[in-house]
Order: structure tokens, then C-alpha cells, then sequence
């Protein structure tokens, strides 16, 4: 133990110029979640989410109104026309499922695009912020475990993004 601390010292006495620099860090989360090109995305997404559900909703609801009516025929079908019954129902079921995982794989993805354009829009603004303040790093701020609150500069970065980036286009 004596050993590390010895070398520790060493390296902090012999290159002084490598500590020098304080990295600083920002949130990106923050950054995705509340500047106003990230706002209005996750509107537009979660609205687009809510109608495609809103519509499976409304054909799940046929679909087990159609169920509801074959269980009550079932005595009075006979059990061929009760099977090929029975198996378009579930084809009607299965093609659901598969538009409702269609409809939430279209909304990652443009989450995913829209995360893309943001982190494309966003190195630019954080490359010359550090150039302008003469700062050497910029990290995530989830990958700090503490810092102190005067190297944060979310807030500068996010005031500058929101004048470069005004809105995401999806479409």
C-alpha cells in the first residue's frame, strides 16, 4: 500500500501538467431529454405511440367481440366451419401482434435517428466550447461518480444547442 501511494505522489509531483487540467462534464440525458429539439421529439414520438396503441386497442376490442360471438355459435357450428372460425381469429390475432411490434420498432428507430442527429448537432457546439475555454476533456456525466457542480456545463451546451438546433426532422 505504502508502494502505491509513493508512485501516486511520484506521478502527481513529476507531471504536474497532466492534473493541471480539470475535465469537465456534461449530461447528455439531460441534453436529449430537455432541450427543446429533444422535447419536441419525445412528443411527437410518445404521440405517435399513443395513436398506434389507441388503434390496436380499438381492434383488440373487435377481436374479442368476434370471440365472444364464435363461443356462443360454437353449439351451433358445425366443427369444420367452427375450426377455419377459430384459426382466422388467431390470423387476425397474430397480425396484430405483429402491428403493434411494427409500430414500436418504427418508434425506436426514429428515437434512434432523432438521439443520432441530436449527438451530430451536439460535438460540433462541444468541441468549440472546449476550444473557447481552453478545456482539454468533457465527459459524461454518468460515468462520474462525484464532481464538483462548477465543472458542469450541461447548461451552457444546451443553451448553445438550442440556438444551433431548433427542431428533428423524422419524417
Amino acid at each position: 500500500m505504502k508502494k502505491i501511494i509513493t508512485i501516486l505522489i511520484f506521478i502527481f509531483f513529476s507531471f504536474p501538467s497532466v492534473f493541471a487540467d480539470t475535465p469537465h462534464y456534461l449530461d447528455f440525458k439531460f441534453i436529449l431529454n430537455e432541450s427543446n429539439a429533444g422535447k419536441e421529439t419525445q412528443t411527437f414520438l410518445k404521440k405517435k405511440l399513443e395513436n398506434g396503441f389507441k388503434n390496436i386497442n380499438e381492434k383488440e376490442k373487435k377481436i374479442l367481440d368476434e370471440e365472444k360471438k364464435l363461443i356462443q355459435q360454437k353449439k351451433i357450428l358445425s366443427a369444420d366451419e367452427y375450426k377455419n372460425k377459430v384459426s382466422d381469429l388467431r390470423k387476425k390475432v397474430s397480425a396484430l401482434q405483429k402491428e403493434k411490434n411494427d409500430i414500436i420498432q418504427s418508434v425506436n428507430k426514429q428515437k434512434n435517428k432523432a438521439r443520432d442527429v441530436l449527438l451530430k448537432s451536439l460535438n460540433p457546439i462541444v468541441k468549440n466550447y472546449m476550444k473557447e475555454k481552453k478545456i482539454r476533456i468533457v465527459m459524461d456525466k454518468k460515468s462520474i461518480l462525484l464532481a464538483d457542480e462548477n465543472l458542469d456545463i450541461t447548461k451552457d451546451i444546451m443553451n448553445q444547442l438550442n440556438k444551433e438546433l431548433k427542431s428533428i426532422k423524422l419524417n
